[in-house]
């Protein structure tokens, strides 16, 4: 196979180290920059380091619940007028949160950058959380729980994760449990964000049509001065090895028509050296075309699943390669005697080039269409900082991708997939 084989990927145009903006301001904040000049909009993104990992096992979802309250007001702004300051000028914002971080992400035109900017310093910096908002996001996240428990692809994950790691961080539910949210008070949120947010470790990413020295000098305006003594650092996870044997486990829902089951092992973490290996024979086995092998063998030839396919979930710490199907309770066993075949032949011989040759093409032709936008710049420019990927990732990119060996492939997929250590969990009505 050569480079011949591809249509090549118009390198100059992707964002690279020429046209990244990259530094840090006085307080410790990493401001990445990258301008298109063709856009009348600008997107921003960003996060700190406010995940669930920080929170404790008696206040379980407190990371989430924080994160849910920063804009319901501030110490100059109620909820209200954040509201009507955003739709004023067409411009959107939004808190989230993930295992590691708290993530941000809005846009707005282009001139109304400053304001964006403004409001976003303000809601990171001066919550009140103001306890009657407090109380309506505390019912909608116990709604959100209730409906969880009677969702059988949730319930499947949740019990996957809680036995898959055992005695790590990543266990527990970002969204928690309905006791742990009930428990949750105003002054635990006030002392998780004094806590966690503040400058250290936090990333901010703009890309719309500007000068970096304009962006730069507006980032220090707004956020520049933001300092906490007390924020603490980040905190290390720990790596998890492969089960020492396989587990199966079912939760009852009872009164449901579908099982919903997941099949797998501790994955490769993002930075991990064979992930781009993992990542394409992952396609290979359940994404690709109508699912890849997974969703030939065991939806469209054996019809034993509503769904099915294959999924790398790659974080900081240790990952997750699983493979998920939908089925009728009475296929729930044949469907994994058919997902267990599946992965014994995946790690028992090399894919064929043809299988290799159609994903590395997928992965290096949609790469330009996830750039086509602000927003898909931003993200992309924070996935390249959060695994210090570099400044010239995007522009490497393709020669990563077509150095993959169905050999590589295939010493990935051992490295990880045991047929015989697979953690298997399952939810719907009883077996």
């Amino acid at each position: 196979m050569t480079e011949q084989d591809f249509s090549t990927l118009n390198i100059k145009s992707l964002p690279g180290p020429d046209d990244i903006t990259r530094i840090q301001l006085k307080n410790g904040i990493t401001l990445l920059f990258r301008p298109n000049m063709n856009s009348m909009a600008v997107s921003i993104g960003g996060y700190i380091q406010a995940g669930s990992i920080y929170d404790t096992q008696d206040k379980l979802g407190l990371a989430d619940f924080t994160t849910s309250t920063l804009m319901r007001g501030t110490k100059t702004q109620s909820f209200q007028e954040i509201f009507d300051s955003l739709e004023s000028i067409g411009a959107s914002l939004g808190i989230g949160c993930g295992p590691h971080t708290a993530g941000f992400g809005g846009k707005a035109l282009a001139e109304d950058l400053p304001t964006l900017l403004k409001l976003l310093a303000d809601v990171l910096i001066n919550p009140i959380f103001p306890k009657k908002d407090i109380e309506r996001v505390r019912s909608q996240l116990l709604t959100g729980l209730d409906l969880r428990a009677q969702d059988t692809n949730s319930m499947a994950m949740l019990e996957f994760d809680k036995t898959l790691y055992k005695g790590h961080p990543y266990q527990y539910p970002s969204d928690g449990y309905i006791e742990t949210i009930e428990a949750i008070q105003v002054k635990d949120m006030a002392a998780f964000h004094k806590k966690h947010f503040g400058p250290k470790e936090m990333t901010l990413v703009v890309v719309g049509p500007f000068e970096p020295e304009s962006v730069i000098s507006l980032a220090e305006e707004h956020l520049g001065g933001w300092l906490n003594e007390e924020q603490v650092g980040p905190l290390q996870v720990p790596d998890m090895a492969t089960p020492e044997n396989s587990v199966e486990n079912h939760h009852i829902i009872k009164e449901k028509s579908q099982t919903d089951l997941v099949v797998g092992t501790i994955g490769p973490s993002r930075r991990w050296e064979g992930y781009y290996s993992a990542l394409l024979g992952n396609s290979v086995l359940g994404q690709f075309g109508m699912m890849g092998r997974i969703g030939e063998s065991v939806r469209k030839k054996a019809g034993l699943a509503y769904y099915a396919y294959s999924a790398l979930s790659a974080s900081i710490g240790p990952g997750q390669w699983m493979v998920l199907a939908g089925v009728a309770p009475d296929n729930r066993d044949k469907a994994l005697d058919l997902i267990k075949s599946e992965i014994k032949k995946f790690v028992g011989q090399p894919i064929s080039s043809e299988e290799l040759r159609d994903v590395q093409s997928n992965y290096i032709g949609k790469l330009p269409l996830s750039l086509e936008s602000n927003a898909g710049v931003a993200s992309a420019l924070l996935t390249m900082e959060q695994h210090k990927l570099g400044l010239d990732y995007l522009q490497n990119y393709e020669k990563m991708i077509q150095k993959i060996t169905p050999e590589s492939i295939l010493e990935a997929a051992r490295e990880y997939l045991d047929p015989d250590r697979l953690i298997i969990s399952s939810a719907g009505p009883e077996l």
